[in-house]
């Protein structure tokens, strides 16, 4: 680039900065959008802010899911885009290089804790001891059938093992804009896809495809909202099987039972031991040319990661946070002190 190519550029760049800092005045609220597992989290952090930080505002917290949110807060830099994106599975590399693209050069990534992925059904319906390849039996377009793929004919999960409930299979399931599905997809649906040869013959593209290529028939539904529709298939359909984060399970357990999965009841303890195979971290991502901006911004985030909000005995952990180590939250605060971007 020559020079006076790199002059326009940085005149530029100082001009909608500038321009920013302007309109920024004309907003005194942080603004977070994404993931419906972090929302609650994010909610009460934002409620307990407001309470003790009276010289700031109450954050403003939406939902949206995971990849919204992310594609909101990679729009760019200015008052009309958010301050934080909450996300249940960790930002993508096109996702980080779309942020670039747009101007958002500092993103800074908040790891806040833990959950797992369960899988429930109303109380009092079937008891469920899932294995992996059980679910995707349950949702596959084609299963492995005498060493070649057929369409599912499976309708019941007792046709699929005998030891599960004898009762119709209908799996709600979150939609592609939730981290959620990522993380069950990968470690669900892919981990038991796998278990069979019909499968690991192929090559590694078709495989991927057979894995997750879902049937058509209705009885697996994708849930664009957040966990309150899940649940709401379930009291509307006392065979429906629901994925949700444990967080909101544990909210609801008076509504819901939960299935095991490889033997394993999901629990606090069963997630931090490793134990339970399907668990993920939580994070939210920072927008730092927002920090010094936003009024409160990097306080926020400091407050939220802080071991009275967030750590062992907080109020986060009351409510299903599965909270970081101590050395996990050392790091994660020099992080946003230190303003560290990926």
């Amino acid at each position: 680039m020559n020079m006076k190519r790199l002059a326009t550029v940085l005149c530029a760049t100082a001009a909608t900065l500038t321009a920013f800092s302007v309109q920024a005045q004309q907003r005194d609220v942080i603004q977070i959008a994404g993931s419906s597992t972090v929302l609650p989290f994010s909610s009460i952090a934002a409620e307990e802010f407001g309470n003790n930080f009276s010289r700031f505002r109450t954050p403003v917290v939406g939902s949206g899911g995971s990849g919204g949110g992310l594609r909101q807060f990679c729009q760019g830099v200015g008052v009309n885009t958010v301050d934080i994106a909450n996300s249940s599975r960790a930002i993508r590399p096109n996702e980080l290089a779309n942020c670039h693209s747009n101007g958002v050069q500092e993103v800074i990534e908040v790891k806040i804790g833990y959950d797992g992925i369960v899988f429930a059904s109303r109380a009092g319906a079937g008891t469920f001891e899932l294995e992996p390849e059980h679910v995707f039996l349950a949702q596959a377009r084609q299963v492995p059938r005498d060493g070649q793929m057929v369409a599912n004919p499976y309708t019941r999960w007792s046709q699929i093992d005998s030891s599960l409930p004898d009762q119709d299979i209908v799996l709600a399931i979150p939609g592609s804009n939730h981290g959620t599905r990522e993380v069950y997809e990968e470690k669900v649906i892919l981990e038991g896809c796998k278990k069979f040869s019909e499968i690991t013959d192929m090559d590694s593209g078709a495989q991927n495809d057979a894995c997750l290529a879902m049937r058509t028939d209705g009885r697996v539904v994708e849930i664009a909202g957040d966990y309150t529709e899940t649940l709401a298939r379930l009291e509307s359909n006392s065979n429906t099987v629901g994925v949700f984060g444990l967080s909101f399970y544990e909210s609801n357990r008076d509504r819901l039972q939960v299935a095991t999965v490889s033997d394993v009841v999901p629990t606090i303890d069963n997630i931090i031991s490793g134990e339970y195979p399907v668990s993920r971290p939580l994070y939210f991502y920072i927008k730092g040319e927002h920090i010094g901006v936003i009024p409160g911004l990097q306080e926020f985030a400091m407050f939220f990661i802080s071991d009275m909000t967030s750590g062992f005995g907080s109020i986060l952990e009351d409510v299903g946070l599965i909270p970081l180590s101590d050395e996990e939250r050392q790091e994660v605060l020099t992080t946003i002190r230190e303003k560290r971007a990926l």
